[in-house]
């Protein structure tokens, strides 16, 4: 059995698989990290393997303290990847962009892929069907978007997301809700549509936090899997076991 940890930039997602089975999910906060990882190996007594994807700020001691009982793989840009990385700044390339991009090159072979991280941050990664990764675009998520109205204004205020009521917000709270919610759906389409006009046999794969929340608002089709980064760290990891 196989461990994987996402440690991104809000909380912490970590899945169990066997062989390519996912068995359970399980989503916590930075401080219980230990104390959860503990857990899920009492109960998951056959877990060999940690796999780790890090774009947050825990530390790698975290993790090494079951290093007695468990093999410990941190995924780095270090490791063999299923594609050419044809970014221009390679090493700044963030590790879940990768693993993401890995993900699509496993499961959607010979297609134009764009793979969209709806999360802390949107991200968006193009490989082509040839699997060169020519690199993408990043942009604040829904959260920052609502944080970054309130923290810069005087007076707008901190609000939770929410689906906009109607399209033309009547009062402030609304306007937010429309701004902030539509306006990234807006930006969506137009990434996909801009995309889809340049490359032919596309898939869009859509993923992280808020996946749920902006499927069903996208105009294009989608794969939607909120669990996609998992999955493409687990497969990740089986391709470096064969590669190394």
């Amino acid at each position: 059995m196989i461990l994987v940890v996402d440690v991104g930039n809000t909380r912490i997602k970590a899945a169990v698989f066997e062989g390519a089975i996912l068995l359970e999910i399980f989503v916590f906060t930075k401080i219980e990290l230990e104390k959860n990882i503990e857990n899920i190996l009492n109960k998951f007594q056959k877990v060999a393997h940690l796999v780790v994807s890090s774009v947050g700020d825990v530390e790698k001691q975290s993790f090494l303290a079951f290093d007695s009982v468990l093999n410990i793989c941190f995924v780095s840009n270090e490791d063999p990847f299923p594609f050419q990385n044809k970014y221009t700044t390679p090493k700044t390339l963030g590790i879940d962009r990768m693993v993401l991009a890995a993900g699509a090159v496993f499961q959607f072979p010979n297609q134009n892929r764009l793979v969209i991280d709806a999360g802390t941050c949107i991200t968006y990664d193009f490989i082509d069907h040839q699997n060169n990764y020519l690199g993408g675009a990043i942009t604040p998520g829904l959260r920052l978007r609502y944080e970054s109205l309130h923290n810069y204004t005087a007076k707008l205020p901190l609000l939770a997301l929410e689906s906009p009521k109607e399209l033309i917000g009547n009062s402030t709270p609304n306007s937010i809700h429309s701004g902030v919610v539509n306006g990234l759906v807006y930006e969506i389409d137009g990434f996909i549509t801009e995309y889809s006009t340049r490359y032919s046999n596309f898939i869009i794969i859509l993923t992280g936090g808020d996946t749920d929340f902006l499927a069903k608002r996208l105009k294009n089709t989608i794969f939607a899997n909120s669990n996609f980064l998992l999955e493409s760290l687990n497969q990740t990891f089986q391709y470096k076991i064969k590669n190394d």
